[in-house]
C-alpha cells in the first residue's frame, strides 16, 4: 500500500471566486456583437432552412415525382438486406420498421436539391451585400470642411 497525500480541494471561497470570474468571463464573451448577432444568424438560418425543406417536399419534388411516375419521391430506395418481414415495402419507413437495411436515394436527392436551394440563397445574399459594398465604395469621399477652409487658407497664402 502506498501513503500518499491525497489533494485537498481549494478553499470554498477561492472556488467560488473562481466560478464568479468564470461566469463573469462567459457573460462578456456572449454579449460581445458578433456573437449576438451570429446567434441571431443561426436561428434565422434554422427558420430559413424549414422553410427551404417545405419548399423542396411540398413544392418542388412532387412535380418531380409525377414525371418520373412516382408519386412520393422521397420513397426510392433499394433494398440491401431484407429484414424480419420479407418485402416488398411500400415505404423507406415499412422497410426500416420491419429491419431492412436500404438505400434511400429519393431522400438523398431532396437533400441535394435543398442544399442548392440554400446554397443558392446565400450567394444571392453575398453577391447583393458585395454590390452594396461597390457602390459605397465609388461614392467619392467627402472631404471634411476643415480641410476645405485649410486648402483654401494655403491657396490664398500662395498668392
Amino acid at each position: 500500500m502506498i501513503d500518499r497525500e491525497i489533494p485537498m480541494p481549494p478553499p470554498l471561497a477561492e472556488r467560488e471566486k473562481e466560478i464568479r470570474g468564470f461566469l463573469r468571463e462567459f457573460r462578456e464573451f456572449t454579449m460581445r456583437g458578433n456573437v449576438v448577432d451570429m446567434a441571431v444568424g443561426i436561428i434565422i438560418g434554422a427558420a430559413f432552412g424549414k422553410i427551404v425543406d417545405s419548399l423542396v417536399k411540398d413544392v418542388i419534388m412532387p412535380p418531380i415525382g409525377v414525371l418520373l411516375g412516382k408519386v412520393d419521391f422521397s420513397n426510392l430506395f433499394f433494398v440491401l438486406r431484407e429484414g424480419a418481414a420479407a418485402g416488398p415495402y411500400l415505404s423507406v419507413e415499412a422497410a426500416q420498421k420491419a429491419g431492412a437495411v436500404t438505400f434511400n436515394y429519393g431522400l438523398f436527392i431532396n437533400t441535394v436539391i435543398s442544399f442548392t436551394i440554400v446554397a443558392f440563397a446565400v450567394f444571392l445574399l453575398i453577391r447583393a451585400i458585395n454590390r452594396l459594398k461597390q457602390q459605397e465604395e465609388k461614392k467619392p469621399a467627402v472631404t471634411p470642411e476643415e480641410v476645405v477652409l485649410l486648402r483654401e487658407i494655403r491657396d490664398a497664402l500662395k498668392k
